[in-house]
């Protein structure tokens, strides 16, 4: 009689039965998540210049249009900003409105210059020049409440911001490199 055999295959052929399961495995693995890319929202700088442009004398148009009386009429100017620049406009035109105060004449926007913007083309950057000179806020008495040694033009250096796909005013502070005509 011979002796009994063990029923394990070879070395060999377990490292085949190995391979094969691990290559298997490997094969039926999931294809790991890509990491999403953000869409460019314009297809160009100038695009995105264009928009933020179009945005801010929107905004200025808005602005002109609001009567202090008539706090619905502040809602277009509102839904062309964001953040703190939104939150500031609010602040400000509650005020203006519970004092009782109005505003006369208008603002135009003289000179608006792109800055910087890369893709995707979320946040842009311009300098605006805001000729107010025209344009005044009257008390409840028909006294100027505008400080008398305002100048006629704000050098303004602006901040867009995409929501959605509408860019919105998210920041504007005086910045003299807006180079503003005298």
């Amino acid at each position: 009689m011979t002796p009994a055999t063990p029923l394990t295959p070879a070395l060999p052929t377990r490292l085949a039965i190995l391979v094969a399961a691990v290559a298997l495995l490997v094969g039926c693995a999931p294809d790991p998540v890509p990491t999403p890319t953000p869409t460019a929202a314009f297809a160009s700088e100038e695009e995105a210049f264009a928009a933020a442009e179009a945005t801010y004398r929107a905004y200025n148009d808005a602005l002109n249009s609001v009567d202090l009386s008539d706090p619905a009429t502040f809602d277009a100017a509102f839904a062309l900003s964001s953040g703190n620049f939104n939150a500031s406009d609010r602040r400000t035109l509650s005020k203006l409105h519970a004092d009782g105060d109005s505003m006369v004449g208008s603002v135009t926007v003289s000179k608006f210059v792109g800055v910087n913007s890369a893709p995707p083309f979320r946040e842009v950057v311009a300098y605006a020049c805001v000729d107010v000179s025209a344009s005044d806020v009257l008390n409840s008495s028909g006294a100027s409440v505008v400080d008398p040694a305002r100048p006629d033009m704000n050098s303004l250096r602006v901040t867009f911001i995409l929501s959605g796909d509408q860019l919105l005013i998210d920041h504007a502070a005086r910045d003299e490199n807006a180079e503003c005509p005298a």
